[in-house]
């Protein structure tokens, strides 16, 4: 963790999700672009080559791009499970799912010649980077969420069995598909749909933001103050300090000014009204573009944070 009398650089984020086929997005400069999954409907190849198009008109030199469960083809033994039985029901020609979906890695490969457009498709794990504006950034991805219910989409776990979310401590940024539990994860139906390990995992790393979609309904921010001693399972009811912590923007309240807004705003670097504290805070940013039938696109996330400057690791 940075103390104060490090030198940081301040940096800003453009922050989506669940775009899902969407054809455009604001252009804003920012030095580092995350999507946050779902890039597609359907996980077919022409999707996944208009997604890629869309990457290449973001104005950062940086674009760190997941996976959503949306985009199944990605998750191998999932993809081969929908061949097996499409091949089993005889309801389709193999020929014609290799001719919507693609040969096994092509939509990998695709990323892979994306990256000289700054375009890097990020497994689960850790990665690090060193930005052009000299900061350092680290960052854990994961696709995975919890199924609600048996299904065959992409990189979904059974809440029975959980999941490991391995976030390292001195992450700076943890994208996710999914939410943690108890933030930003109410469906439409009312239920809370976030992960517990997620949220335990993002409680003992306390990284600077936290970014994620799926929950389409969930969009917001919220600056969440910890408290200073964690507990053993942490949970959203006894870890944050909500004293501490500020709702930044949430979907009911942009809804009811009735403006639309491509992008919202804030900044959380030394000198702000609301300064995050390394350590002491986690900016958690829902960032689902996909909206309903009277709010159709929901907006893109600008996000100034400090980072240290990259020799000062």
């Amino acid at each position: 963790m940075s103390t104060l009398s490090e030198p940081t650089i301040k940096t800003r984020f453009l922050v989506v999700s669940d775009t899902h086929g969407r054809e455009n997005l604001p252009h804003e400069p920012a030095d580092v672009a995350i999507h946050c999954g779902d890039l597609t409907n359907g996980s077919k190849l022409d999707e996944f080559k208009a997604a890629i198009t869309l990457l290449k008109q973001l104005q950062a030199p940086l674009k760190l791009v997941i996976a959503g469960n949306h985009d199944f083809t990605l998750d191998i033994p999932i993809f081969q499970d929908k061949i097996n039985e499409a091949w089993r029901l005889q309801s389709v020609d193999p020929l014609e799912i290799q001719q919507e979906y693609g040969y096994h890695g092509q939509v990998e490969d695709l990323f892979t010649e994306a990256q000289k457009f700054g375009i890097h498709f990020l497994r689960e794990g850790i990665h690090r980077f060193t930005l052009e504006n000299g900061a350092s950034l680290t960052v854990y991805a994961s696709p995975y969420t919890p199924s609600l219910e048996d299904s065959f989409w992409g990189f979904q776990y059974s809440p029975r069995q959980g999941h490991d979310f391995a976030i390292e401590q001195g992450v700076d940024i943890a994208i996710t598909h999914g939410p943690p539990r108890g933030i930003f994860d109410y469906t439409h139906t009312g239920q809370r749909a976030g992960s517990t390990e997620l949220f335990e995992a993002v409680a003992r790393a306390r990284p600077r933001m936290h970014c994620f979609g799926h929950i389409h309904g969930g969009w917001g921010a919220k600056l969440v103050g910890w408290r200073s001693k964690l507990s053993e399972k942490p949970s959203h009811l006894t870890d944050i300090d909500n004293g501490k912590s500020v709702v930044i923007q949430k979907l009911s309240n942009v809804k009811q000014a009735g403006k639309f807004q491509s992008c919202h705003q804030t900044s959380h670097c030394t000198g702000d009204a609301t300064p995050l504290q390394p350590g002491a805070h986690t900016l958690f940013v829902n960032a689902a573009i996909e909206g309903s039938e009277d709010f159709p696109m929901q907006p893109a996330w600008i996000v100034d944070l400090d980072l240290l400057q990259s020799d000062r690791r």
